[in-house]
C-alpha cells in the first residue's frame, strides 16, 4: 500500500495565550495524486493545518499528535534538514502574498534564489530559463523578471508565490486561498497550472479555501473543519449536493443564496464622488532620454452617489486597486479630476487636503500588510481617532471595541489585546474594515475586502457594510474578482481593461449579457454550485 503523503492523527495545537486550541485532535491524510479541500469558517483552524505541517508556528505555541510529511516528521528534523524538507516535500502558497515575499528582492531573484539553493549544480543561465519559464507559466511575461513585487498587483504577486511553490516540482502542494486576489479567468489558469503539476508529478494537493465551488471544481474531497475538529468529509459532488453537517449545509445554503442574488436598485441622487479623466501612470525602466509609462489607470470617468455601492471588476492587473490607491494619493495622478462632495481634491494642500481625505478610507486588499505586526488590534482600531485628535484615548478604545462587535469579533475584550498575526486571515479582514470605519468616512473604497472570508461571514460583513451605508448614506466602490458577489452586492458594476472602462450596467446583466470579451471570459470563468439533488 502506497504510503501518504501527508498523515495527520490527533494533532492538537495551541497558540500562546489562547483559551483553547486552534487544533483540537485534527486527523487527515493525503495520498500520492489526491486533491482534498478543506473548508469551513474563518477562524476554524484552515491556515493553522499549514502551519503545523512546516513548523511555522509563533514561538510558544504548542503541538502534540502525530505528524508525518513525506515519511518524515518535520519537529523532529534540525533546521537545515526542515528548510530542505520545506523547499523539496512541500510546496506552500500562502495566503497573503505580499508579506511573504522580500521587497529588496526582483522577481527573478525570488525563483533564482529558490531554485539555486536546492539545485547547487545548476549554472546561471539554467536557473535563469527555469525563472523565466516558471513565469510564462503562471501568466507573468519574462520581460517582468527584473521587476520588484510593490510593481506587481496583487493577483501577480499571488501568481509569483504560486511560481515559487511549484518552483521544485514537490509532492505535496498546499495552497492557502491561493486565488484570493485573482479574478475568476486567472484564478482558473492558475488553478489548472497548480492541478495539472499534481496529476504530472504524481503530488497530492491540500487546498484551503472558503469558496465552495472553486472547491468542487478543482478538488475530489471535500472536508469541513469547525473549531479545530474535522466534523465532515465526503467527495465533492456528495457534499455540496447534500451536505450532511449543519455547518455544512449553512455553508452551502449561502453560497448559493450568494450566487442568486439580484443587484439591488440605485436611487439617483447628486453625485458624492466624481472622476473625470483619471489618469494613473508610473514610469518603467527605461534609457535616459526616453520614457516608458504602464498605463494602469487611462483616463477613468464614474459618479458615486450617496448610498451607492459601484463594484470595480476585471482581470488581474486591470488597474482596479491602482484607481483605489491613487484616490487615496498612494499612487502617482497624471491627471484628471477627484471631486469629493464638489471639491477637487487634487486642488487641495497641507491641512486642507488631510480633513478633506478623511472622507474617503480604504480596506486593503491584503490586511496583514496593512497592520502593524508590533501594534494590538484596538490600539490599531483606535489609532487613526487619535492620530486626527477626534477623541480621547479612553473614547477612542471604546469606540474600538464597539466597532470589533459590530464586524463579529465577540466579545471585544477577547480580541482588541492581540496581534494581527494571531488572528485567522478573515479575523485580520474584519479587523481592517473597522479601522477604516473608525473615521466614519463619507466614501468606503473595499479593494478585495471579503475576499478572505467564507461564504457565511461574508454574507455577514457585506450585511454590516449595507447597514452602515444605509443608515451614514455611505458611497463604496466595491474591488472584486468575483462577478456573483458583484452582482448581489453592488448597485452597479463597471468593467475594467488596460485602466480603461469597457462596460457598465447592472450587476445582474452582466452576468446574464455580457458585452466585453473580457466580462464574458469572466463570466464564463466563473465557477459555479453543481445543481442540488
Amino acid at each position: 500500500m502506497t504510503s501518504p503523503v501527508l498523515a495527520i492523527d490527533n494533532l492538537v495545537v495551541r497558540y500562546p495565550g489562547a483559551e483553547r486550541p486552534t487544533l483540537d485532535g485534527l486527523t487527515l491524510s493525503l495520498s500520492p495524486g489526491e486533491r482534498l479541500a478543506l473548508v469551513g469558517p474563518s477562524g476554524c483552524g484552515k491556515s493553522t493545518v499549514a502551519r503545523a505541517v512546516l513548523q511555522l508556528l509563533p514561538p510558544g505555541s504548542q503541538c502534540s499528535g502525530g505528524l508525518l510529511l513525506a515519511r518524515q516528521d518535520p519537529s523532529r528534523l534540525r533546521r537545515a534538514a526542515l528548510r530542505q524538507l520545506r523547499g523539496e516535500a512541500v510546496g506552500l502558497v500562502f495566503q497573503d502574498p505580499m508579506t511573504r515575499l522580500n521587497p529588496l528582492l526582483t522577481i527573478g531573484d525570488h525563483l533564482g534564489d529558490t531554485l539555486a539553493a536546492h539545485r547547487p549544480r545548476w549554472q546561471r543561465r539554467q536557473v535563469r530559463e527555469q525563472a523565466e519559464a516558471l513565469l510564462e507559466r503562471v501568466g507573468i511575461q519574462a520581460e517582468r523578471y527584473g521587476s520588484y513585487p510593490h510593481e506587481f498587483s496583487g493577483g501577480m504577486r499571488q501568481r509569483l508565490a504560486i511560481a515559487l511553490a511549484m518552483a521544485l516540482q514537490p509532492p505535496l502542494v498546499i495552497a492557502d486561498e491561493p486565488t484570493t486576489s485573482l479574478d475568476v479567468a486567472v484564478a482558473g489558469q492558475v488553478m489548472g497550472e497548480l492541478t495539472n503539476l499534481c496529476r504530472e508529478a504524481g503530488s497530492a494537493l491540500l487546498l484551503i479555501s472558503h469558496d465552495l465551488a472553486m472547491a468542487g471544481r478543482w478538488c475530489d474531497q471535500i472536508a469541513v473543519l469547525d473549531q479545530g475538529r474535522l466534523i465532515e468529509q465526503a467527495p465533492a459532488q456528495q457534499l455540496l449536493t447534500a451536505p450532511a453537517s449543519p455547518l455544512a449545509q449553512r455553508l452551502v445554503a449561502k453560497a448559493r443564496e450568494r450566487e442568486g442574488a439580484q443587484s439591488p436598485a440605485p436611487l439617483p441622487a447628486a453625485a458624492l464622488l466624481e472622476l473625470e479623466e483619471l489618469r494613473s501612470w508610473h514610469a518603467l525602466p527605461s534609457l535616459p532620454w526616453q520614457t516608458r509609462w504602464l498605463k494602469a489607470v487611462d483616463g477613468v470617468s464614474l459618479r458615486l452617489q450617496p448610498g451607492e455601492t459601484l463594484g470595480l471588476v476585471g482581470a488581474s492587473g486591470c488597474g482596479k486597486s491602482t484607481l483605489c490607491r491613487a484616490l487615496m494619493g498612494l499612487a502617482p495622478v497624471r491627471g484628471g479630476s477627484v471631486r469629493l462632495e464638489g471639491r477637487n481634491l487634487l486642488s487641495l494642500r497641507g491641512r486642507a487636503l488631510r480633513q478633506a481625505r478623511r472622507g474617503i478610507q480604504m480596506v486593503f486588499q491584503d490586511p496583514l500588510a496593512c497592520l502593524n505586526p508590533q501594534m494590538a488590534v484596538g490600539e490599531a482600531i483606535a489609532d487613526p481617532l487619535l492620530i486626527h485628535g477626534l477623541a480621547s484615548r479612553a473614547q477612542a478604545r471604546q469606540r474600538a471595541r464597539e466597532l470589533l462587535g459590530a464586524v463579529g469579533l465577540t466579545p471585544p475584550e477577547a480580541f482588541e489585546n492581540r496581534l494581527p498575526r494571531q488572528l485567522s486571515g478573515g479575523q485580520q479582514q474584519r479587523v481592517a474594515i473597522a479601522r477604516a470605519l473608525v473615521l466614519e468616512p463619507k466614501v468606503l473604497l473595499c479593494d478585495e475586502s471579503v475576499s478572505m472570508l467564507d461564504a457565511e461571514v461574508q454574507a455577514d460583513v457585506l450585511a454590516l457594510l449595507r447597514e452602515l451605508q444605509q443608515r451614514l448614506g455611505l458611497g463604496m466602490l466595491f474591488v472584486t474578482h468575483d462577478l456573483s458577489v458583484a452582482s448581489g452586492f453592488c448597485h452597479r458594476v463597471i468593467v475594467l481593461e488596460g485602466g480603461k472602462i469597457v462596460e457598465e450596467g447592472p450587476g445582474a446583466r452582466l452576468l446574464t449579457d455580457p458585452q466585453a470579451a473580457i466580462t464574458r471570459a469572466l463570466v464564463e470563468a466563473c465557477p459555479r454550485l453543481p445543481s442540488a439533488v
